[in-house]
């Protein structure tokens, strides 16, 4: 007799160690070992994107500020937060389905028959106290609990992958605004400087008109430039105010007063020549592909509980306790009470609905392995497009210092010959016209240069770590 119960108890030791989940294999990346550009990045040996701190890669303080400001307070992230923790409930939810459940029951019964038909002791009331502890637990012999219970764990860590997506995000989103708004303010003192020489050039024109020594027609051209710019400058104020109020947005509340300064525009320098890595190594690194991972196990996890359902169910439910008809012979005399129920449910016939369910779960990892698939492209465009921008930034910067500077040249000469009645104010307003194009162009490229350094950055995965 004890020879069997050992084999039965080994057997459902052996079996609850058991589950039905299919082994995992992560996919192979569906995208080439080489960035568009046909290198390996050689100094790939450096510390990668994603364990650099925000900190160290924007050494701006206001902007460091702002983006502490952001990741207390700003309301997409604190959501996703808050679904980290309902994750975590979830799998402890899960996890507890391990154990037994243990409940305690007291309880006390006065009921009341017919004297005519049952009389206790001289009476027809009888009371009745009791004092129980029950327990319920399942065997899990094919591993369902268990692949719940895996299922919701991976959740769990993919709902923490999305948080750490949703900080790289928030971010970058600060970052990019702080400096779209230097780069505002740097374009509308462009436009206020031009506005002075504009106003300047309209002036002289006004006098010698009045002296008769220039033409209506290049006072009113120079008339026109003045407005034209003064609509750009005002173009620059609304843009600000609008760029003020997404920064609000993103911070989570109105920005305070107390903020350190921060540098000027052209002192920003961020990390901008960090090596991108070999593919199949960084893009394992962010979070948004980690958090596609996975779901893709719990998808996996998910087959294994749908395999067990095909197999019995043996719940085990017991209870101990005492009862009595007196409360102080409540734990004294015969009151002892006990009772055990196992059960066992057997899947027989139900139309094929757990064939239905596994074929779902099936068909999910299926969906769960193409979306894997699909963030794994996604993120090696992302890095791949930053790093195209990045090898033509600088040449394209050379280029429109040195369009800037011949701008300047002839608009010198221009207005110089103009002042000497060699050329017509037309030819200045041209000049001027194309210094000012090409003072923008520049303005915008640095900020683009900037903004790229922000994108790789990124798309490498950093700027989760705080």
């Amino acid at each position: 007799m004890n020879k069997h119960r050992l084999y039965i108890l080994g057997l459902g030791t052996l079996l609850g160690g058991c589950t039905m989940m299919p082994n995992y294999d992560r996919p192979p990346a569906p995208v080439s070992s080489f960035w568009p550009d046909g290198s390996m990045q050689r100094n790939a040996i450096n510390t990668a994107a994603a364990d650099i701190d925000w900190r160290d890669f924007f050494d701006d303080p206001r902007l460091q500020s702002l983006i502490s400001l952001a990741l207390a307070n700003n309301r997409d992230l604190r959501i996703a937060a808050l679904r980290v923790e309902q994750a975590r409930a979830q799998y402890r939810i899960q996890r507890a389905d391990l154990f037994p459940g243990v409940q305690g029951d007291a309880s006390v019964v006065r009921q009341r028959f017919s004297g005519a038909v049952t009389a206790f002791n001289g009476g027809n009331v009888l009371t009745t106290y009791s004092l129980d502890v029950g327990a319920a637990y399942e065997a899990d012999l094919f591993g369902r609990v268990r692949s719940l219970k895996r299922e919701a764990l991976e959740k769990y860590f993919a709902t923490e992958e999305a948080r750490k997506s949703v900080q790289i995000a928030l971010v970058s989103e600060v970052a990019t605004e702080y400096l779209t708004q230097l780069r505002l303010r740097e374009a509308k003192a462009i436009a206020g400087h031009t506005l002075e020489v504009v106003q300047s050039s309209y002036n002289l024109i006004k006098r010698r008109f009045e002296a008769g020594a220039a033409s209506e027609l290049d006072l009113r051209t120079a008339e026109g430039q003045v407005q034209t710019v003064r609509v750009n400058a005002a173009n620059y104020l609304e843009l600000l105010a609008e760029s003020e109020n997404a920064l609000v947005l993103l911070v989570g509340q109105p920005l305070p007063d107390n903020l350190p300064s921060g540098k000027p525009f052209q002192q920003q320098h961020l990390l901008a020549d960090r090596p991108a890595g070999i593919p199949s190594e960084v893009l394992q690194r962010r979070p948004d592909i980690l958090a596609a991972e996975h779901t893709l196990k719990a998808a996996n996890a998910d087959i294994g509980a749908a395999r067990a359902a095909f197999f019995p169910r043996i719940l085990l439910t017991g209870s101990a306790g005492t009862a009595s008809a007196k409360l102080s012979d409540l734990f004294t005399g015969p009151s002892e009470t006990w009772s055990f129920s196992p059960q066992i449910a057997i899947p027989i016939f139900d139309v094929g609905g757990n064939r239905a369910k596994l074929e779902v779960s099936k068909i999910s990892r299926k969906i769960e392995i193409a979306n894997y698939e699909k963030t794994i492209q996604t993120a090696f465009r992302e890095v791949a497009d930053a790093l195209a921008v990045r090898s033509i930034l600088d040449e394209k910067l050379k280029a429109q210092e040195l369009l800037l500077s011949a701008q300047q040249k002839r608009f010198d000469i221009t207005n110089a010959r103009y002042r000497q009645g060699v050329d017509s104010y037309v030819d200045v307003l041209l000049a001027q016209q194309d210094l000012y194009a090409a003072e923008q162009n520049l303005l915008q490229f640095q900020a683009a240069r900037l903004l790229n350094a922000i994108a790789l950055y990124r798309s490498l995965g950093g700027g989760w770590k705080s």
